[in-house]
């Protein structure tokens, strides 16, 4: 069976969305068409039985919008303004279109704080536990509103790879403004090739990582992917890079299609989720 067959029968998924994958870069204000797509797949991957946890940047983002921000703001006070007003927006549109494909959306905020300490963490597994259980979709993001430099994640890439190795997911899906991982940034190297299978990290590969990101939205580039991956197969998770341009690609990948770089799950058998999470940290 050629490995992205196996793919379809992946029970257990978390979906990462960077913010670029889900506004208008001309205005920086959400895209509805392209949200209403991402909604209908996931809600098709429930209607096939699968459990999906969707982590789910672009609050600051929305509400820069909402508040007429022209540029990124930079202070801090100013960032958890916007995803004050932004995390609302965005949610209230996630529960509307997904209960119109008869779905339940519910809210996840978390922080660092809420993995290092023991008591929080078991806490959130058997939150997200009984939400699935119960059939609803689980919607993720860094509690930015509150967020300090000692309390946050800092990207949603290590957050979505922290949630998949908490749940137990089999899959890890980023999507981004990349097709996949290439041997270089094919944005300024067009020599670059593009990988199609990663059996294993080694520090080669992560030195290829560069710290960049291709648009004014997001806050992760390649080197944030490519520790989320680390992180997600040691925890015996397959991950996917894939460009998040059109949302159909979720059902492509799921389906076995060659879509985006595939990094195989690797579990390490002293795989503890804590140790990685203070090193990244």
């Amino acid at each position: 069976m050629n490995i992205r067959e196996k793919l379809k029968d992946k029970k257990r998924i978390v979906i990462k969305i960077g913010s670029s994958s889900l506004t208008h870069p001309q205005t920086g204000r959400l895209d509805l068409i392209k949200l209403e797509i991402l909604v209908r797949e996931i809600s098709d991957l429930r209607n096939q039985g699968k459990d999906v946890v969707l982590v789910s940047s672009g609050a600051i983002m929305v509400g820069r919008a909402a508040l007429g921000f022209k540029e990124k703001p930079r202070k801090l006070e100013e960032k958890q303004a916007c995803a004050a007003v932004g995390q609302a927006r965005l949610m209230m549109i996630y529960q509307k279109l997904f209960s119109e494909y008869n779905q339940v959306a519910s809210q996840i905020l978390m922080t660092k704080n809420t993995m290092v300490d023991n008591l929080n963490r078991k806490n959130a597994k058997n939150t997200f536990e009984e939400l699935l259980k119960l059939g609803a979709i689980p919607i993720v993001n860094e509690n930015d509103t509150i967020s300090t430099y000692e309390i946050e994640f800092g990207d949603n890439d290590t957050l979505s790879a922290v949630v998949a190795s908490l749940i137990g997911a089999d899959l890890l899906i980023l999507l981004s403004d990349i097709d996949g991982l290439f041997t270089d940034d094919p944005r300024r190297n067009k020599q670059a090739h593009f990988i199609d299978v990663v059996e294993s990290i080694d520090s080669h590969l992560m030195e290829m990582g560069k710290g960049t990101t291709g648009s004014t939205a997001g806050t992760g580039g390649m080197a944030t992917k490519l520790t989320a991956a680390n992180l997600a197969t040691s925890a015996g998770a397959d991950m996917i890079i894939a460009n998040g341009e059109d949302f159909h690609v979720i059902h492509r990948i799921l389906s076995g299609k060659p879509c985006g770089t595939l990094f195989l799950a690797n579990p390490k058998e002293e795989f503890y989720l804590i140790d990685y999470i203070e090193k990244l940290l």
